[in-house]
């Protein structure tokens, strides 16, 4: 992987920080969606505001990896299962 300014090459693709960021953020809405949770449930699994869990799906908030480790323990996934390309 080669970091060029806010952007990046993963596998010969060129990416932007803020599309990957989207990509995690919709990978956490599909497993909720997937497991029948409301962003309330969720939220509530995670002790996180209601309002912070929409906007890390949003892909509008840069939360911490302790943040995404508390979503994936209460989602049954692991960490690792944001980063990949295909549910």
């Amino acid at each position: 992987m080669q970091i060029l300014g806010s952007n990046f090459f993963r596998g010969g693709d060129f990416v932007s920080y803020q599309e990957e960021i989207e990509a995690i953020a919709s990978r956490i809405k599909s497993y909720r969606k997937q497991r029948n949770l409301t962003v309330q449930e969720l939220a509530y699994r995670c002790n996180i505001e209601r309002s912070n869990l929409s906007r890390i799906e949003a892909g509008r908030s840069n939360c911490t990896v302790r943040t995404l480790v508390t979503i994936c323990e209460a989602l049954g996934i692991r960490l690792a299962e944001l980063f990949v390309a295909e549910l």
